[in-house]
């Protein structure tokens, strides 16, 4: 998997921390990070990744508003989003497959074994 590139657009300092851990440990090195999506946005337009790890609940921007400006502006069409949020309700759920990109949804605190069936999909 270390031919990865993954996207980590979360605004919680401590979650960045760990999901980097985790990625690291699954042999994944290249990681760029944004705080909100606002500047997942801007990342994604310098470089597209394969992955995107995205956070629901943050400032600026939210997951959802995310979503919708990348599918909008087709921005990095064929990068995989996988979800992150501390809740899990069905609503957020089904919005979130709403999105062609998602491809999962995953309750925090990110897990070692739920991440990497998810990337084994890819």
């Amino acid at each position: 998997m270390n031919d990865l590139e993954i996207l980590l657009v979360d605004d919680d300092e401590i979650t960045n921390f760990l999901s980097k851990q985790i990625l690291k440990s699954l042999d994944i090195e290249n990681i760029r990070s944004a705080s909100n999506g606002q500047e997942g946005i801007r990342e994604i337009k310098e470089r597209c990744p394969h992955v995107i790890l995205l956070d629901i609940k943050m400032p600026v921007l939210d997951g959802f508003g995310f979503l919708e400006e990348k599918s909008r502006d087709n921005i990095c069409p064929k990068s995989k989003v996988i979800m992150l949020s501390s809740s899990n309700t069905e609503e957020e759920i089904e919005r979130a497959k709403s999105f062609e990109s998602v491809i999962g949804y995953i309750e925090k605190p990110l897990k070692k074994d739920v991440l990497q069936n998810l990337l084994n999909t890819l």
